[in-house]
């Protein structure tokens, strides 16, 4: 079957929806997401949008200097300067689409997270993601130009020199072949310009709060296809994500400490103060790796975040989420701490691309979490991933509607070519998904050592080996495209750490514990053949 859009968009959290609801201005557009559209990491987004509101109290400038700061000298002042100005207007733009957001009469209230020096965090209770999630789709599910296929999974993207239909040697993106899990077949898009919206690849380890779906499936995608993959060393790791057998790491937002939750060992004893002088609101890298020392040193699997010392009627109006979410498993917030540990939470790098979305490939976009713009450098300001993912929305939507789109005719597209042998054993499968996961956890963690990077590289090659062999010899499934996509985040962020002979934002390794000036502004850099 195949299928000709104008847009493709591959992906449905704040970024794919907001460039599907713009692009829909002045084309037809296919919104696909590989589970129901809600299943994004946008929607399980708890603490809210960083934005400079209060002019009084706050300014671009300061914004910028603590975003600058969390990237340790890694971001892109331009990128940075630019996104920053522009979240005044995407807060209206959000406002205008029927986001709400907590007010205190006429004014927003503002929150204040790990790094920040100013409130300035807008957010709706403590499900701003939910919130945003259901009030675009609200907009995008009856709209006469746009289709929204859920449960349709991006297998691979179409590029021009590989149509056998064409006789080209051009790197320019035609859509994609797209298995739609509800009829177990392939599908051909065809599109004049294909938007990833994909987010990042946190189930590449074994603890994440991602949900399931986080797989690096556009990065992967892009890599294959010939695009640049930059920055994929700094994954960042949430200090805190709920502590339980049954919970599978449930995020405790960082905005629990922003109201003055503060963390402790099993103790009761508080210990931030001894790495740094913004105790339990210190960036996210420091205190990951403050938790991750605590818990070596004390032998213990897990440490304590406590907000108790606020009233019962304070955590419920402002957690009622995560005070419903404890509670399910006996534990009362307003009474007890709440077990935390350390998760795998957001890609700092991803595809290179512009601050529009353009990267090396023509007609190719990527855009929010999925792509790597310089935004955050080594480590991500808290609660400005909603704003880049909202601002290069819109900017991808204005550059791409400008682009002479509408003269290009979308070439006869091949059908994917499935092998006729059925020889599916997902015990294998599930096995090396399994091992993959703990392996990177294990070795490629909070605090990495040139010994565990090689240790890992190995396995991961092995594993990969085995899943090659595997992939060309049985049909698709959404597990063996998910973990051929894994292997290739593994080994990208693998190869990235081994590159950064130094320790930077949340890159920590324990031979080069200091940064190095000749590392500055430097992103490791990685294309297909490069493995």
């Amino acid at each position: 079957m195949q299928i000709k859009t104008d847009f493709l968009v591959i992906g449905s959290g704040i970024s794919g929806q907001l460039v599907s609801l713009e692009l829909a201005k002045k084309g037809k557009v296919i919104l696909i997401a590989k589970d129901e559209i809600k299943e994004a990491n946008t929607y399980y987004a708890q603490g809210g949008i960083a934005a400079v509101m209060d002019k009084k109290n706050d300014s671009f400038k300061q914004h910028v200097e603590d975003t600058l700061y969390a990237g340790d000298g890694l971001c892109n002042k331009k990128v940075v300067n630019e996104i920053i100005e522009e979240s005044p207007e995407i807060v209206k733009k959000l406002n205008s689409l029927g986001v709400k957001f907590e007010r205190n009469d006429s004014n927003f209230k503002l929150s204040k997270e790990g790094g920040h020096s100013k409130n300035r965090v807008l957010y709706y209770k403590d499900i701003t993601g939910q919130e945003i999630e259901n009030k675009l789709y609200k907009k995008i599910k009856d709209h006469p130009n746009i289709i929204v296929l859920a449960y349709h999974f991006a297998a691979d993207l179409i590029i021009e020199k590989k149509l056998s239909t064409m006789n080209s040697n051009k790197n320019k993106c035609w859509g994609a072949f797209v298995y739609n899990k509800l009829e177990n077949r392939m599908i051909s898009i065809g599109a004049k310009r294909t938007i990833l919206a994909t987010g990042g690849a946190g189930k590449v380890y074994l603890y994440t709060s991602n949900p399931d779906i986080a797989t690096g499936d556009g990065i992967a995608m892009a890599f294959r296809a010939g695009a640049t993959i930059q920055n994929m060393e700094f994954m960042q790791f949430h200090p805190t994500t709920l502590y339980h057998p049954y919970a599978k790491n449930f995020l405790i937002s960082e905005a629990v400490r922003g109201e003055g939750g503060v963390l402790k060992t099993i103790n009761g004893r508080q210990f931030m103060h001894k790495y740094h002088e913004l105790k339990s609101l210190a960036p996210r890298d420091i205190v990951a790796r403050s938790m991750d020392t605590e818990m070596k040193k004390d032998g213990v699997d897990h440490l304590c975040l406590d907000i108790s010392m606020k009233s019962d009627q304070c955590i419920k109006n402002r957690f009622p989420n995560i005070y419903k979410k404890c509670l399910k498993y006996n534990i009362d917030i307003t009474k007890d701490m709440i077990p935390v540990v350390p998760a795998a939470h957001y890609n700092c790098g991803g595809i290179k691309a512009t601050i529009n979305g353009k990267t090396d490939i023509e007609n190719l976009f990527a855009i929010g979490e999925t792509a790597c713009t310089g935004f955050h450098g080594a480590n991500r300001l808290a609660s400005n991933s909603l704003l880049e993912g909202a601002v290069m929305a819109q900017k991808a939507a204005d550059f791409i509607k400008k682009s002479g789109f509408d003269e290009d005719i979308i070439p006869e597209l091949d059908y994917w070519k499935s092998p006729v042998t059925l020889k599916h054993e997902n015990v294998i499968i599930n096995n090396n998904w399994d091992e993959l996961r703990r392996t990177m956890w294990n070795f490629v963690g909070i605090v990495r050592s040139d010994k565990r990077l090689r240790y890992a590289l190995k396995r991961i090659k092995l594993i990969e080996e085995e899943i090659k062999e595997f992939y060309y010899e049985n049909p698709v499934s959404t597990n063996l495209l998910e973990m051929r996509n894994l292997i290739i985040n593994a080994k990208i962020i693998l190869k990235a750490s081994l590159w950064r002979t130094e320790s930077r934002g949340i890159h920590f390794t324990l031979e080069y514990p200091e940064s190095k000036e000749e590392y500055s502004d430097k992103f490791s850099s990685f294309r297909n053949g490069d493995l």
